[in-house]
């Protein structure tokens, strides 16, 4: 069980991980700051516990200890356990999920090692919204997606709202950076994957005639600007989901999740 140690005093110098988790400049999650990883609530701290993301410590309340104690047991960290008022002053908003976790991020995992048994990746360039990006990695999970991989201008992926949003699949699903953009892709191409672009363009063929490949890595763009045309000079199709009329494009979170559910669908 982990080590519990009460504190009633929010200055305590022990709760600095998860201090100002709203600070634009001071937040524990900045990649160049401390560059913790924070899970938030019990379901993402079950998955932290679970995963390469080893916590260093836990700050809640007695009942989340409560509900964490089988998680916990042979975890040797600290659980600073407070009141929801003193974590409020912490954190600097009221936690309704009443736990956190802090984590050290672990060494960026290679491309090639994370490409290797993979079936089907999502490859994004320029996302850049967090909640975006954690909706994705949960729906990566539920559908099957092998690897979530970045190319240029995406947001980081272990920010604290990412976490939460992806349920902590962001925790579990892996994922990599594609070097020298888009050059990089080719990579993907060597190791067999059909690459992909996702795009409105009415003269694009659809997903169900575009997915040919045994292995297959579908590009998704940022919201308004999609794609570069770059980007998808690149890859190996261009394909579209098919809309209503007056309607062009979704959000992109929900044109991955069709995405991903069609490559389920049409891989049987």
């Amino acid at each position: 069980m982990a080590d519990v140690i009460d504190i009633d005093d929010p200055a305590d110098p022990r709760l600095d991980d998860f201090r100002d988790l709203n600070s634009s400049d001071r937040r524990p999650d900045l990649p160049d700051g401390k560059g913790l990883v924070i899970a938030e609530g019990v379901l993402v701290v079950q998955r932290m516990l679970a995963s390469r993301f080893e916590p260093i410590s836990l700050l809640g309340v007695d009942r989340r200890l409560g509900e964490l104690a089988d998680d916990l047991a042979g975890v040797e960290v600290p659980f600073y356990r407070t009141s929801a008022e003193v974590m409020a002053e912490v954190v600097g908003f009221h936690l309704n999920r009443g736990v956190l976790a802090a984590a050290h991020r672990p060494p960026a995992l290679d491309l090639d090692d994370v490409l290797n048994g993979a079936r089907t990746v999502a490859v994004l360039e320029g996302v850049n919204d967090h909640e975006n990006i954690g909706s994705m990695f949960r729906n990566a999970a539920g559908l099957g997606v092998d690897a979530v991989l970045f190319g240029d201008r995406c947001a980081d992926p272990m920010y604290r709202r990412a976490v939460r949003v992806s349920m902590g699949h962001v925790l579990r699903v892996p994922f990599a950076r594609v070097p020298e953009w888009p050059y990089g892709l080719q990579r993907l191409q060597d190791k067999g994957f059909q690459l992909i672009s996702l795009t409105p363009n009415p003269s694009a063929v659809t997903l169900a005639e575009a997915m040919t490949g045994e292995k297959v890595a579908l590009l998704l763009g940022a919201e308004g600007p999609g794609l570069s045309e770059h980007t998808m000079r690149r890859t190996d199709v261009r394909a579209r989901i098919p809309m209503a009329p007056g309607t062009d494009s979704l959000n992109v979170a929900t044109a991955a999740a069709m995405a991903f559910y069609e490559r389920v669908r049409l891989a049987g």
